[in-house]
């Protein structure tokens, strides 16, 4: 993939993600030696969470998993955001998570669905937000790499692809996403003020180990260990962001570990590019939402704060 940009602007660029990625590494280091928890944002208390509003794209959405309830925004009823509403037994529950949504849609429309922040309420309570997959470019890697996979099965196609510049461009993607969910985060508060803001990571997709399951999953043998790292980036920058905003961040990618889309139909909860369950390509089926809503309840349980 080569850049046409302005020399000067592409040498920014490179100097801005070694620069970024290394803030980013020190603040992991930092985050994993500061204490696991912290109070709650102002006014969100533990016990709350009555008035729920679920914000996110298809990873909250659940495309194709039955009950589908809304087929512009393939919307789930057995959906991580309904299984915790159920479990809660919330008062008031608005899903509006909508498949294919980028962080532009939480102010702008998307078929029939409006832009999802209308949902929040000043009385609201409790906010999921998972944002960001679409615009750091999921299904477009996902399709590129299958595609060069098959053109070089030991090597790393995706990888060189992506960081033919000089750069990892996925990289810069994850980091051009942070200022974006930053924003999204200013706004729910701004329109919620006493909510408990919950940012939900994505779940691990590929094997942890950095192994390969050609052709169930059709990548060269070393982007699998490349692709799990970008997945991994884009985890931990959403944990910085909550972090730095007032909100908590749920780890889905270790509660689903060893359930990715190289695993048998039995085991896992993410699907492949040929799903074996209902699900969409890549995302995850039910056991799947259902892992994520585990993840997001024990968030919520008394005795668990922002982290």
């Amino acid at each position: 993939m080569k850049d046409h940009r302005n020399p000067e602007a592409t040498a920014l660029r490179r100097r801005r993600v070694t620069t970024v990625g290394a803030a980013v590494s020190a603040c992991a280091l930092g985050l994993a030696s500061a204490a696991p928890a912290t109070a709650a944002p102002d006014g969100a208390s533990h016990g709350r969470g009555t008035h729920y509003v679920a914000l996110g794209d298809s990873y909250t959405s659940g495309p194709l998993i039955p009950r589908q309830v809304d087929t512009n925004c393939a919307r789930s009823d057995h959906n991580y955001p309904s299984l915790v509403a159920a479990e809660r037994r919330t008062t008031a529950f608005k899903d509006v998570s909508c498949a294919g949504a980028t962080t532009e849609n939480m102010w702008k429309p998307q078929g029939t669905n409006d832009p999802q922040l209308d949902a929040v309420q000043r009385d609201t309570d409790l906010v999921t937000v998972q944002i960001g997959g679409n615009d750091v470019g999921f299904g477009s890697i996902i399709a590129t790499c299958a595609r060069l996979g098959a053109t070089d099965l030991t090597g790393n196609p995706c990888q060189r692809y992506y960081s033919s510049s000089g750069t990892d461009q996925l990289m810069l993607n994850v980091l051009d996403t942070m200022p974006k969910i930053a924003a999204v985060l200013r706004a729910v508060h701004s329109r919620a003020p006493h909510a408990r803001v919950l940012v939900v990571g994505y779940p691990d997709l590929l094997p942890d180990d950095g192994s390969g399951c050609y052709p169930s999953v059709p990548f060269a043998a070393k982007d699998f260990p490349y692709l799990r790292d970008t997945s991994k980036h884009l985890n931990l920058m959403l944990r910085l962001v909550a972090r730095m905003n007032r909100a908590e961040y749920v780890d889905t990618y270790g509660p689903t570990r060893g359930h990715d889309m190289c695993k048998a139909p039995a085991d896992r909860w993410i699907e492949p590019l040929q799903p074996a369950s209902p699900a969409a390509p890549a995302h995850p089926n039910a056991k799947g939402e259902e892992a994520m809503a585990g993840a997001v309840t024990e968030q919520l349980e008394p005795g668990h704060g922002r982290r």
